[in-house]
């Protein structure tokens, strides 16, 4: 054997990248089996969207100012996680907690009105036991709006640790992956308001 082969690594790799590396994966393995729900749920929507039994359609029920206010809100709630995630690699814990603040109001402003719009649809008498139309609009709006609120509490969990613990590996890669899934809810919501909310209205 010679020398080089026997040699180790020069640069050999912390065994920490690893694991983090390992997580990493896994959670673009959940992203993408969310993203099977998802299209799964899209799916159900197109087919029952004309099964309105007689009852109120998109048309009577939609409100484009409404679903519009709430694009914004996410966009930009996207947009300022992103500014939080600069803020995370240039190690301004300061500036990181204020975008994670912003983006949990902007976030925070879109459940409100979602569930706004679910309670006024319900007292309509347009809950999702209506017709076919109705089950799958609450269920597949629904499922994104509980996405939603489920990052809302990671926000706040990862704020917390970032003021309490700083940036340390385990916090950056944390809110890393929180990055990625808010992100990934941003994508889904286009495609609600592209193909719920539009078509429904216009």
């Amino acid at each position: 054997m010679t020398a080089a082969a026997s040699a180790p690594s020069a640069h050999p790799r912390p065994p920490a990248l690893d694991v983090y590396d390992q997580r990493a994966f896994g959670f673009w393995l959940y992203l993408m089996s969310d993203a099977i729900i998802f299209a799964l749920l899209f799916a159900t929507y197109v087919v029952m969207v004309s099964n309105t039994d007689g009852g109120p359609t998109g048309k009577n029920l939609f409100s484009l100012p409404h679903a519009f206010g709430e694009t914004l809100l996410l966009l930009f709630s996207s947009l300022t996680f992103g500014f939080a995630t600069l803020a995370m690699k240039s190690g301004k814990k300061p500036s990181l907690l204020a975008w994670l603040l912003v983006t949990f109001v902007l976030g925070l402003g879109f459940v409100v009105m979602e569930a706004r719009e679910f309670s006024r649809m319900v007292q309509l008498g347009a809950g999702p036991d209506r017709s076919g139309f109705l089950s799958a609009f609450f269920t597949l709006v629904g499922t994104h709006g509980l996405h939603v609120s489920f990052g809302l509490i990671g926000i706040l969990l990862m704020a917390s640790q970032v003021a309490v613990k700083g940036l340390t590996m385990p916090v950056i890669s944390r809110l890393s992956r929180l990055g990625l899934f808010w992100h990934f809810l941003d994508i889904v919501w286009v495609g609600i308001f592209s193909i719920v909310y539009l078509p429904g209205i216009l």
